[in-house]
């Protein structure tokens, strides 16, 4: 049985990488931690390896998406409200990210997307599912 997942995404510097999630409010843990990649602690058994381009190289035969022109992934991230999902926003805006679309409210989920500085696209929502409509 699974019991951890682990993203691994590639970045162009792990420094400015670390300090605009850090902005967002992720921890880090250093036993995971060198000049090549950091783990970044997304939750109790969620975590995204960020990994330099070089390094990221090494578990691949394929082409590093060039990010600002394909997508090769998004991560989407809950939350437990709309609130937080604003606040979240704030913070990736303030971080130097951008917003990638509209906010998008369907009465019983609310999300919003965003691109980090490694234009990685990331959507944090929140669901009600006691609001959906049962068919």
């Amino acid at each position: 049985m699974i019991t951890n997942i682990f993203v691994n995404l590639p970045v162009k510097d792990l420094n400015k990488t670390v300090e605009f999630f850090t902005k967002l409010g992720f921890t880090f843990n250093p036993q995971f931690t060198d000049e090549n990649a950091t783990c970044m602690i997304v939750g109790k058994d969620i975590f995204v390896m960020l990994l330099v381009e070089k390094f990221f190289k090494t578990f691949t035969k394929k082409e590093i998406s060039d990010t600002t022109k394909n997508t090769e992934a998004i991560v989407a991230l809950s939350a437990q409200s709309r609130e937080e999902v604003d606040q979240m926003m704030d913070k990736v805006l303030g971080a130097g990210g951008r917003e990638a679309r509209d906010p998008q409210d369907h009465g019983w989920m609310y999300g919003r997307s965003f691109e980090d500085i490694n234009g990685h696209l990331w959507e944090i929502f929140y669901m009600d599912e006691s609001a959906m409509k049962k068919e």
